[in-house]
């Protein structure tokens, strides 16, 4: 890609105040991401759907413990896919109070499906699976406070 048109692109983005902007070109994908956190991200490809090493352990009440269990007990979970905050923020499971989660355990997901909102700095940022298979584990509790690279789902994979 062109790097005067990044650069074009992310003098538009500051000059709009726009924190996300994703372009492809043929093959080629470039997200470019403003503000703090941004800064931090490793440059690593599928950084967001990484096989996990170990057990996480689910936050919360008992309530998200029943909503997190596995969709199939006894499953290793080294094989499932992680999808971590890109960003250190509020959770959101649904677009908004008294909302349907955009995710539940079961739900299907692919590239561009919603999991999730991070507010950051009162901007609300869509989140994406940007991996595919079927969502085995919440592992956050809507309204709760996320870390940068904090695990919020994991994924049994296609």
């Amino acid at each position: 890609m062109d790097v005067n048109l990044l650069s074009q692109i992310v003098e538009l983005m500051t000059e709009n105040d726009v924190n996300t902007v994703d372009v492809r070109d043929g093959q080629r994908r470039v997200v470019i991401k403003r503000g703090a956190a941004a800064f931090a991200m490793p440059a690593a490809p599928q950084m967001f759907a990484t096989p996990i090493a170990s057990q996480a352990t689910p936050q919360g009440s008992a309530s998200a413990a029943a909503a997190t269990k596995p969709a199939d007990e006894g499953e290793d979970e080294s094989k499932l896919l992680r999808i971590k905050s890109p960003m250190v923020g509020t959770f959101y499971a649904a677009p908004a109070k008294g909302a349907k989660p955009f995710v539940n355990v079961g739900s299907r997901v692919d590239e561009e499906s919603d999991v999730c909102i991070v507010e950051a700095m009162k901007v609300f940022n869509n989140i994406k699976a940007e991996c595919r298979g079927t969502i085995a584990k919440i592992l956050i509790q809507d309204s709760q406070p996320v870390e940068f690279g904090q695990v919020l789902f994991l994924v049994k994979p296609d």
